[in-house]
């Protein structure tokens, strides 16, 4: 395992290259509820640039500058006014900008381990800062890390801020400006006049909100890769019941005797799949919702606990699109909720996996505008902040996204080798989806659990059968 040994060498303030027109930006009942989240961190492995390291710092300030401007609240910082509401105040007062080296680190070093290792975690700014923090601390930073033959680029935004559609955005728009861009080409929306705007006060305690776990208990996490025709596999297993398919099958390739599909039909005669069966067929349950049910299923199994107890899958997902009338793809803040789903265990494995896959789904197309507003007036009967963490030792939290362009921060030389995160908002059960490098409907989870829960999730053969040996 790589050793940790990350050195700063520079700290400097990087402000927008020009003034806000903004004013302030008041937090929204989907944003407020982070505020005792840690701040975001994810970051991109690059190969090292064609020009010199000094050059590369030059060039990633001054894009950042030009990025800043378009992206005036994470300039700023946050401020309660007398009646207790918070708001993001533009006053460009910049964000923090890290020089790092860690020379001793070779990309294949880093991407070779089974588990992540613990120099990712050095690679970010604001370790185990809460977004609160950002009344006083910048609403982001930028860590630059020099590895023997690459390039670690960490951002870190704090989460009442944005979310995962924001972040994204201003990640990529940064990489857009660094690799020559002379406009944005995807403009930030800031209305504040939607759905998500309340006049409710969230209290605090006096000094602010605490973390909601423990962020102290033994962690092991892994990335586990599923190429896009294992989770056409998943897809229809999900969608057919326990049908062993390939992918050679369903894209109707010779069938062979170790694989073989059945209709469903008492003399189990071998049925024919082609990719138009599958377009044409009406396929409820989606690619990401069958992985999640599969990874839902085979986690419970390795925790071991009483069938009788209950267990919750709970997923984050984008209300813009949900709403009516919808908002700007590029709302900037935070426009998710989060649907939890809850089964017995027993239920849940005595099942096959279209039995979880299908509840994940309901949950998922029930989302509706009507929802997304009960939720919102829910929240403004009890403001509350989000309890995030495992607090009955049975639930999973999937964050993130395989939607997100992550792999599109090309900052001029190339696309990303890999992405990491960073030690913020990890306790045992947290899972953040990203997409496979290659594209094309692959997907990489990102899995924290307790060690003793990832030994049993290895050892599970129903989850592995479907996880890449090698990306």
């Amino acid at each position: 395992m790589p050793s940790s040994s990350t050195t700063i060498i520079s700290k400097c303030t990087v402000y927008p290259d020009h003034k806000s027109s903004l004013k302030t930006l008041k937090l929204s009942v989907s944003d407020l509820p982070m505020l005792s989240c840690q701040y975001i961190q994810k970051g991109v492995l690059l190969s090292y640039p064609p020009y010199s390291f000094d050059d590369l710092i030059t060039f990633l300030k001054r894009s950042l500058s030009t990025a800043l401007s378009f992206f005036p609240p994470l300039a700023g910082r946050l401020s309660t006014d007398p009646d207790g509401h918070v708001h993001i105040v533009c006053n460009d007062a910049g964000i923090d900008f890290f020089q790092a080296k860690a020379r001793h680190l070779f990309i294949n070093n880093v991407l070779s381990p089974s588990d992540v290792p613990d120099c990712f975690k050095e690679f970010f700014a604001f370790d185990r800062m809460l977004s609160y923090s950002g009344h006083s601390k910048p609403l982001a930073a930028v860590q630059v890390t020099e590895l023997a033959d690459g390039v670690f680029i960490g951002c870190t935004v704090n989460h009442a801020v944005t979310d995962g559609t924001s972040f994204w955005h201003f990640f990529n728009s940064f990489a857009e400006f660094c690799k020559g861009a002379k406009r944005i080409s995807k403009s930030p929306d800031f209305s504040r006049d939607t759905v998500f705007n309340s006049p409710a006060v969230l209290k605090f305690p006096a000094g602010g909100p605490k973390l909601t776990f423990s962020g102290n208990e033994p962690l092991r996490e892994r990335i586990f890769h599923f190429s896009r025709e294992a989770i056409i596999r998943l897809k229809y297993r999900a969608n057919n019941g326990n049908i062993l398919c390939n992918p050679a099958e369903i894209l109707g390739k010779q069938c062979n005797d170790s694989w073989k599909v059945v209709n469903g039909d008492s003399n189990d005669k071998i049925a024919p799949i082609s990719e138009n069966f599958l377009k044409n067929k009406t396929v409820e349950i989606s690619s990401f919702q069958s992985l999640c049910a599969q990874l839902w299923r085979s986690v419970t199994r390795a925790r071991n606990l009483s069938p009788s107890k209950k267990t919750t899958f709970r997923m984050a997902v984008n209300c813009r699109h949900r709403l009516e009338p919808r908002l700007h793809p590029y709302y900037f803040g935070n426009a998710i909720q989060s649907i939890p789903t809850i089964a017995p265990i027993g239920e849940l494995l005595s099942h096959d996996l279209h039995w979880g896959a299908e509840l994940l789904h309901k949950n998922v197309v029930a989302h509706d505008d009507g929802t997304a507003r009960k939720g919102i007036t829910d929240w403004e009967r009890e403001p509350r902040l989000f309890p995030l963490g495992n607090f009955d030792g049975a639930s999973i939290t999937m964050g993130s996204s395989p939607r997100f362009p992550m792999y599109e921060n090309d900052f001029g030389w190339g696309r990303p080798l890999a992405i990491r995160s960073g030690r913020a908002n990890k306790f045992d059960g947290k899972i953040s989806a990203f997409p496979g490098r290659e594209g094309n409907g692959s997907v990489d989870l990102e899995v924290v659990l307790a060690p003793e829960t990832m030994d049993g999730l290895e050892l599970d053969g129903e989850f592995m059968q479907y996880v890449s040996t090698s990306v």
